[in-house]
């Protein structure tokens, strides 16, 4: 596995994409991560997709000032999702997405969602390749509540969500099963011992975990999530 930091141009300004490399890469990854911005937080999880031959490209965000972001704060996160995937994402590789928390909110615009913020205002974007699949972990679906925001969204989706998460609370992952029965396969997982952060490798500051071995959960849904990716998990 080669693992390297990238600096990427783009017209809002540079920023960083981490690309981790197998030696033969089946499909292509991007990953988007949650409030902090820090793909790094994920390395473990991320390092097991590689792994399993799957190539990870993954932007980093500026931290977000406020725990529900606004159109600003979301645009921007979009844009930076485009730039990594059209600049390392190869055209021969069918596109995957992996998202933790409000990263999933960006991932889901991406597959053709209408996302609507706070204040009312409403972010779409046509102009991103296919996805072949989604990996959601800990969504917040409360950007997709107005009639027909997620119309568009036709991606089979993997939506993992923890019991003791009251961030996102299981209702959040169960409204995205039922608003798309129909249109598309969902597949939910529900891990009763995890809390919102127990998906990524490295705590946020004074942030304690609730699952007894997160390290292992880790392993075992990095395996689940790339079967899925892979087009062999259950929809």
């Amino acid at each position: 596995m080669l693992s390297a930091t990238h600096s990427v141009r783009s017209s809002a300004g540079p920023f960083s994409v981490t690309v981790l490399q197998p030696t033969v890469a089946k499909r292509c990854v991007v990953f988007a991560a949650g409030r902090g911005g820090n793909p790094l937080r994920h390395f473990g999880l991320l390092q097991d997709l590689v792994n399993r031959d799957l190539l990870v490209i993954a932007p980093h965000f500026d931290m977000l000032t406020s725990a529900i972001p606004g159109m600003e704060d979301l645009a921007g996160r979009v844009h930076r999702l485009a730039s990594t995937i059209e600049q390392h994402c190869p055209a021969d590789l069918s596109l995957c997405g992996l998202g933790h928390s409000i990263g999933t909110v960006v991932l889901l615009v991406a597959a053709g969602a209408v996302a609507t913020t706070l204040s009312g205002d409403e972010l779409a974007d046509s102009s991103f390749r296919a996805f072949s699949r989604l990996v959601l972990l800990a969504p917040p679906t409360d950007f997709f509540r107005r009639p027909g925001a997620l119309a568009s969204v036709s991606v089979p989706i993997q939506v993992w969500s923890g019991g003791q998460d009251s961030i996102t609370p299981q209702a959040q992952a169960r409204f995205l099963v039922g608003a798309l029965d129909g249109k598309t396969g969902v597949d939910l997982r529900i891990e009763q011992r995890a809390g919102h952060f127990t998906f990524m490798d490295e705590l946020p500051p004074h942030v304690s975990d609730p699952h007894p071995d997160r390290a292992g959960f880790l392993r075992a849904l990095a395996a689940d999530a790339s079967r899925f990716l892979e087009g062999d998990g259950r929809e």
